[in-house]
């Protein structure tokens, strides 16, 4: 079973990932991007789903330490965020992530991302 790691600090968002991914993936959480970071190392998840707006060290910066750790580098990061201005995606992209979606999260496009990245 491949594991996802799942970035988010707003309880009921969190709660609506593991409702969607509990039964196919094992889920690992994180309410911050200090402890993604610590969690990833531990769990050298198959794939990270991570929000940018996080309390003690953001989205952007936590995809940034992620993509510069050796061991960690090649783990796909889909961002889940609100932001959806112009831009934004590309901001993401530069930081290293792998994918974008916008919330409220599209259960079709989820799965359609996570089947691409995780070769499923």
């Amino acid at each position: 079973m491949k594991t996802i790691l799942i970035v988010e600090d707003v309880e009921l968002n969190r709660e609506l990932l593991v409702q969607l991914l509990e039964d196919d993936y094992q889920l690992v959480l994180a309410q911050d991007g200090q402890s993604a970071i610590q969690k990833a190392m531990q769990a050298k998840p198959d794939l990270i789903l991570m929000d940018l707006s996080l309390p003690k060290m953001d989205g952007w910066e936590a995809t940034r330490r992620l993509k510069a750790n050796g061991q960690l580098a090649r783990i796909p990061v889909i961002v889940l965020s609100a932001h959806a201005m112009r831009g934004d995606e590309e901001r993401a992209r530069a930081s290293g992530c792998d994918d974008f979606l916008t919330k409220p999260i599209d259960e079709n496009l989820l799965f359609d991302k996570l089947a691409r990245h995780l070769g499923h």
